[in-house]
């Protein structure tokens, strides 16, 4: 199994001094590439077992609603040749409206909702479409550097067709004013690749008096694949 690797420039270095915490993770020494075995060949087998009650609904998951806008989030995963990527998860996590995330390590001075977990689950259909109903995210801080607040972001996980095709990757929104003084943003060296990362304002999934529709495709690898972030 060949994969083209993707272009320069196209993920961030390992190491970003203006990203604090990479020089507490980044490994000092290069990469070794290893040959692929059974593990690395091996493709991940999921099925609707991984979801759970409302999963691509994260505005459903609780006995209300959640406070913010509504949104709906949509996309194809591809492959580096172009094709969809078919039957395979996609985890997504985010925080609610007001910047806070619903985790115990998140001591932001936000309130939690009570009502939105910020997580989901969706798999792929035979085209490789898939489709989320959640809040849209709200900025918070995070002490990386004095006044630094994070733009509006969704975290995804994306498995393709081999375990060594898993990218981890960030959705931003179109006109984020934060996006140009974002570190991990920035850490892309291309700014034409960074684009990849800013979602697409979409008529066609917007629901009259309901929610904003956004455009988010996922390419695993290759010469137009999606950063990690």
């Amino acid at each position: 199994m060949t994969f083209r690797h993707p272009a320069a420039g196209t993920h961030p270095a390992f190491a970003t001094p203006s990203y604090g915490s990479t020089a507490l993770r980044a490994p000092k020494l290069a990469p070794l590439s290893l040959a692929q075995g059974p593990v690395e060949l091996s493709g991940p087998r999921f099925d609707t077992s991984v979801l759970y009650p409302h999963h691509d609904d994260m505005t459903r998951q609780s006995t209300a609603a959640p406070l913010g806008e509504r949104i709906i989030v949509a996309g194809q995963v591809r492959d580096e040749n172009g094709h969809p990527v078919p039957n395979t998860l996609v985890e997504i996590w985010q925080c609610n409206a007001a910047g806070r995330y619903h985790h115990p390590r998140d001591d932001h001075d936000a309130p939690l909702d009570p009502h939105f977990n910020g997580n989901s689950r969706v798999l792929t259909d035979a085209q490789g479409h898939w489709k989320i109903t959640t809040i849209k995210p709200g900025a918070y801080p995070w002490r990386n550097h004095p006044n630094a607040w994070r733009p509006a972001h969704i975290h995804f996980s994306v498995f393709g067709s081999s375990m060594l095709q898993r990218l981890i990757t960030q959705m931003y929104f179109p006109g984020d004013p934060l996006l140009g003084d974002d570190p991990i943003f920035n850490s892309i060296p291309n700014d034409k690749v960074k684009e990849r990362l800013i979602s697409r304002f979409d008529w066609s999934l917007t629901q009259p008096e309901w929610a904003l529709g956004y455009r988010f495709d996922i390419v695993l690898r290759g010469d137009e694949a999606t950063p990690a972030n």
